[in-house]
């Protein structure tokens, strides 16, 4: 891969990191009035995924989607004005952190009910195919997903019909706090993809490059016509379900701290950054510009979201559509 690529690649799992936390910060100090579902720890998946996607590639992703969103191409302030409430957010400041969309990039929409997103992502493939265009559609999803119908109803409709779909289970380990562990049957989620006749894959989720090699195969596999594929990542997420939920962690632990810590180990930020140092693709002086530089635009978007103004009352019915 091209020195080009991969340091686009690691510049926007840096964005993705210092906007999450900035999210967390912003919602810790009562400057925002919402909740922040964070994927600090995740950052592999979104960004090995979405650097195989053209702009018209659509994808569709869950209430822990800024990583995803950011990876797709979108602008930080616009998302951060979204999160303020902002009359300047993507969606005018009605959609909040969880229900981020921009169809001039292929971001379908973001989903907060648990499955909700994989019907969806299969009717956009639908789409696809019939316009006869060689676009794929992603769906993003957690474990907890991989357990609903929705699930099985999707992948068995994209089977039969071989949609230019891709799933992409996000196995962080933990739906809000139930352990997959006792809540799903299979130790790998991918194995399921045999009984719809599809290829299933099972990778590490903390390397952004065993994500970009997967999703590359299936991607290809799908503008083919060859149909669809089931990409497993095991990953982690580093906050609790919800950002500020920490304290509640400590009084009723359901992830014990060993396991948190052996998981930090393998930061995916961390393992691409040595990667990318050791083969010289990067440098030292390389890492600190970045990091100066997302940290600036970081600061960009939240004084553009401080700045913009809130969407006048009047405005609440504005973009409804009744049929």
């Amino acid at each position: 891969m091209e020195k080009k690529k991969l340091l686009e690649m690691y510049r926007t799992m840096v964005t993705i990191r210092r906007f999450e936390q900035a999210a967390i910060k912003i919602m810790h100090s009562g400057e925002v009035a919402t909740s922040v579902h964070s994927s600090e720890g995740q950052e592999a998946v979104a960004v090995g995924v979405c650097s195989n996607l053209r702009r018209e590639d659509q994808i569709v992703t869950t209430h822990r989607g800024h990583g995803h969103i950011i990876a797709k191409g979108s602008d930080i302030r616009l998302m951060m004005a979204e999160l303020f409430g902002k009359k300047t957010g993507y969606c005018k400041g009605k959609g909040g952190e969880m229900h981020i969309a921009d169809m001039s990039i292929g971001v379908i929409g973001a989903f907060g009910i648990v499955g909700e997103g994989m019907p969806v992502a299969t009717g956009a493939a639908l789409a696809d195919k019939m316009k006869g265009n060689d676009s794929v559609a992603i769906c993003f999803f957690g474990d907890g997903a991989a357990c609903q119908g929705t699930f099985h109803e999707s992948l068995n409709l994209a089977s039969i019909w071989k949609l230019p779909v891709i799933f992409v289970c996000e196995n962080n380990m933990y739906a809000v706090t139930t352990s997959a562990s006792i809540a799903v049957s299979i130790e790998d989620i991918a194995d399921r993809a045999a009984g719809y006749s599809i290829p299933g894959v099972t990778v590490d989720g903390q390397d952004v490059m065993a994500v970009y090699e997967a999703t590359e195969i299936a991607v290809r596999r799908a503008r083919a016509g060859d149909g669809p594929s089931l990409i497993e990542c095991k990953t982690y997420r580093y906050m609790g379900h919800v950002g500020g939920d920490e304290s509640w962690l400590i009084t009723n632990p359901y992830r014990p701290a060993e396991e948190v810590a052996a998981w930090r180990k393998r930061d995916p930020l961390g393992l691409f950054e040595a990667k990318l140092l050791q083969t010289k693709v990067l440098s030292k002086k390389e890492v600190d510009d970045i990091s100066q530089q997302v940290d600036s635009h970081v600061e960009e978007a939240l004084n553009f979201a401080r700045r913009s103004p809130l969407p006048a009352p009047e405005e609440a019915l504005d973009d409804v559509f009744v049929i």
